[in-house]
């Protein structure tokens, strides 16, 4: 089935036929609304002014294949190779995970328990939006990103050279490797694997069949093993009084919170702005 037309109201009908019973409708007004505004230039008010009007060929092709990928739940951000975060534009692909909202979170953390940093790192960093958002905030800071995908530090670097800031990119596999050339760090910060595999019958397509496995799963059996790898790490390259702050598993909040307390951070819980309990913070003892 085609667009019938190259009219924007036909595209809109289309659109809601191929769509509905995946998505709900408002989502899938907000993903016209993306498409007309990448493809077209086109504002939320052009649109709804321009119901009558026809785009040319080349564009209603651009258009129709990407409400056919959002069919097979393609993310959208994958069909338009970015996604926001922090009021910044990154570049996003199969090789990292697409930066949630939530994880803005940490970000604010990091903020309001911060002054004025020297050094910061910050582990599995995939597209590299926590520490590029840590550069802008604290843009004296000298930021470390370490992940063990050269693919992955491959996009946070060109994301830190699109919002023009400055961040060491380190690839090492933080679990087998104990990261002894690293220095002395004010702030440690990590959105690492925390998904069990016992919950992937609970999430949805666009994230188990488009988003690296690498980034999100972890043994039913050892849920915390970046953690408590995290926190030995922390334990060695954190200044006293040093500043830890991690994304967590929302159904493990407790669990993770007495592994970072036993290696001697004294540990609080926050919740993300859906009110779930999603990072713990802790100071070096």
């Amino acid at each position: 089935m085609r667009i019938a037309s190259n009219r924007i109201c036909d595209i809109e009908r289309f659109a809601y036929s191929e769509l509905e019973g995946i998505y709900p409708q408002e989502e899938i007004r907000g993903f016209l609304r993306l498409l007309f505004e990448e493809y077209l230039g086109w504002d939320l008010t052009t649109w709804l002014l321009s119901k009558q009007k026809t785009i040319n060929q080349s564009d209603l092709l651009k258009i129709n294949f990407a409400i056919k990928d959002l069919k097979r739940h393609r993310p959208i951000q994958h069909i338009l190779g970015k996604a926001d975060f922090c009021g910044m534009t990154l570049a996003v692909n199969k090789d990292v995970l697409i930066p949630r909202p939530e994880t803005e979170g940490l970000v604010e953390l990091a903020k309001s328990n911060l002054q004025s940093p020297q050094r910061i790192l910050d582990l599995c960093t995939g597209s590299g939006c926590i520490a590029i958002a840590l550069a802008k905030v604290f843009p004296n800071a000298e930021i470390t990103a370490v992940d063990i995908s050269e693919k992955a530090l491959g996009v946070a670097q060109q994301n830190a050279w699109n919002q023009k800031v400055t961040i060491n990119i380190l690839q090492a596999d933080i679990l087998n490797n104990d990261l002894a050339e690293l220095p002395m760090f004010d702030t440690i910060v990590s959105n690492p694997p925390y998904v069990r595999e016992q919950e992937k019958a609970a999430m949805q397509p666009n994230v188990l069949d488009y988003e690296p496995h690498l980034a999100l799963f972890v043994p039913d059996n050892d849920p915390l093993l970046f953690y408590r790898r995290i926190a030995e790490t922390a334990h060695k390259h954190l200044v006293p009084n040093g500043l830890l702050i991690v994304e967590i598993n929302e159904n493990l909040g407790e669990e993770t919170a007495g592994l970072l307390r036993a290696k001697g951070f004294e540990t609080s819980l926050h919740n993300d702005f859906k009110g779930k309990t999603r990072f713990a913070a802790g100071r070096r003892e």
